[in-house]
């Protein structure tokens, strides 16, 4: 079995988790878009969910560039 980094792997775990958003967003589009106030809490919810994972995943890398920078 290969070796996968951690990061990595909380790399592929954050974009699994957008692609879920997405899908779930596409699946209730339908009802939401006959609602303005649906529609914008649904977009609003999805963008930040996924802006969320985005500012996790970048978190993490920065801790990683940190650690190798100083050796831990």
């Amino acid at each position: 079995m290969a070796k996968v980094s951690p990061h990595a792997l909380k790399g592929v775990g954050y974009v699994i988790s957008t692609i879920s958003v997405i899908l779930l967003a596409v699946v209730s589009w339908k009802s939401a878009s006959q609602d303005p106030m649906l529609a914008s809490c649904l977009l609003g919810g999805a963008a930040t969910s996924i802006a969320g994972m985005c500012c996790r995943w970048a978190s993490y890398a920065v801790e990683k560039r940190r650690r190798n920078r100083h050796g831990i």
